[in-house]
């Protein structure tokens, strides 16, 4: 069983900000540090730093010869099986970093030559250039690094879904920043069968580390040697019977620059422009900022029956007091699956001004395109975290609906938001309202009733779901027409 179904929480994995597990067995996915350092929300800088900081520590203990130092550090290092992510079979084993194998980390870093040189500056990079370290390693590694921050994360979804939490448990070895050593505390955390659980969002997950040794030498150096070849005339180059020339084969280059990771080292000391422009490749694609389709989770996903079911789900909800909660962690799981990747991390009733005023739900904006990326570089407006309001009421929305959204605006979290309602008389009134409130300074509001939402579910299950882009532009553009 799943993680949501053994919690009872009703959603299904494209409803969810976190990776869906199975306590019993480990998926195979990874925690990529790369896809980490590329995002920009607060909680991936909050993690990259913590990564940063730890292999750049240990980097330096390596390079001023302080051996002792850097076992230490790296003697740190644990199997993670709390997340169950991984390439273990059956019961999640941990297959990564610890005990004997955290000293034959030391011994890679240390014989090195791209550690030495000062080539590899990140986590990722080990893959490329250090023996022995793989996808599995770098994603352990990451995992003991910011288990931390993954912890906190935890404890906030199990807050979110309503799940108790047990403890107090060990939480395991975490890096600390401002100690700039290892730290272990007692944690509350779900428990399934007396094993702990940390759940990992789904934004930071791959099916395979973004950087490679293996792709970069056969798409990148090889390409980068066969057009070399090419230029000086190399022997290596064809020469058919009418005289056209051709690039070696890469086969022919193979026998003669055969794959190891200190090739690939030395390779990208001598031509760094081949190496920046592999790690700028990644950085520029689509998802490559570490966010997977919902597919990618399940393969036998289907997009359309899902936002079918949606659609028929929230007509079959009464609007009123009794069914408000119902309302509420409906509209959580349906945003989620609308808006993702762009708004992610979901807190609920997040508390504002010491406890005086609650936020139904905020979300972090990690839109690096589209609306919500638009709404705070082409209109400036801060934007950095989303308030949502869900008001399950079977009376039209007044003033005081939209002065208490209004008023969960401030500058440090944000000033758009979205007000999630049943049905209204008049929305051409209610939008007006919006709008006079936009003017007078007062945040934005976009206000979504049944008919908005089912509008964007909809349009998902038409393959249209660029065009909620467009509907929340027309939307905004009424705000401040």
């Amino acid at each position: 069983m799943k993680f949501s179904e053994i919690f009872g929480i009703g959603l299904e994995q494209p409803q969810l900000d976190f990776v869906d597990i199975t306590p019993d067995s480990d998926m195979p996915l990874f925690i990529d540090p790369f896809a980490i350092s590329l995002k920009g929300d607060a909680w991936s800088e909050l993690c990259h730093q913590h990564i940063n900081h730890f292999f750049q520590t240990a980097l330096d203990h390596i390079r001023a010869g302080r051996d002792d130092s850097a076992r230490a550090m790296l003697n740190g290092l644990r199997e993670p099986n709390e997340t169950c992510l991984g390439l273990s079979q059956g019961a999640p084993a941990g297959r990564g970093v610890g005990g004997r194998q955290a000293f034959d980390l030391y011994e890679s870093l240390a014989a090195s030559q791209a550690a030495q040189s000062g080539l590899l500056e990140e986590l990722a990079e080990c893959d490329l250039f250090v023996p022995g370290i793989g996808s599995d390693k770098i994603s352990d590694i990451t995992t003991n690094i910011i288990r931390h921050p993954l912890i906190k994360y935890t404890q906030e979804q199990c807050a979110l879904h309503d799940i108790d939490l047990q403890g107090d448990y060990p939480s395991g070895r975490y890096w600390d920043i401002d100690a700039g050593a290892w730290r272990h505390d007692y944690v509350r955390l779900p428990v399934v069968a007396q094993k702990r659980l940390i759940l990992v969002p789904k934004y930071t997950v791959r099916r395979k580390m973004a950087l490679t040794s293996q792709e970069f030498y056969s798409q990148h150096i090889l390409n980068f040697i066969q057009e070399e070849e090419m230029q000086r005339g190399s022997p290596l180059v064809r020469v058919l019977r009418d005289g056209t020339r051709r690039p070696p084969t890469k086969k022919s280059l193979k026998e003669r620059f055969p794959f190891s990771k200190d090739f690939v080292a030395r390779f990208s000391e001598e031509h760094p422009e081949v190496l920046n422009r592999y790690k700028r490749l990644y950085a520029e694609l689509e998802g490559a900022q570490g966010t997977l389709r919902h597919e990618d989770f399940d393969d036998e996903f289907d997009e359309v029956l899902l936002a079918q079911a949606l659609a028929e789900t929230l007509l079959s909800i009464p609007p009123g007091n009794a069914n408000a909660d119902r309302y509420h962690k409906f509209i959580m799981g349906a945003l989620e699956f609308i808006f993702w990747p762009n708004l992610i991390c979901p807190k609920k009733e997040q508390e504002i001004h010491e406890g005086r005023k609650r936020i139904d739900i905020i979300y972090t904006n990690a839109a690096q395109s589209g609306f919500f990326w638009r709404a705070h570089t082409a209109h400036n407006i801060a934007s950095r975290m989303i308030m949502v309001e869900c008001k399950n009421y079977s009376k039209d929305l007044a003033n005081p609906e939209l002065d208490q959204l209004s008023g969960r605006f401030a500058v440090n979290r944000g000033q758009l938001g979205m007000l999630l309602y049943r049905t209204v008389e008049n929305y051409g009134r209610l939008c007006a309202r919006c709008r006079d409130a936009a003017q007078d300074g007062r945040g934005f509001m976009l206000a979504l009733g049944d008919e908005q939402v089912t509008e964007f579910l909809n349009l998902i299950a038409d393959g249209q779901r660029a065009a909620i882009d467009a509907r929340l532009q027309a939307m905004f553009n009424e705000l401040i027409a």
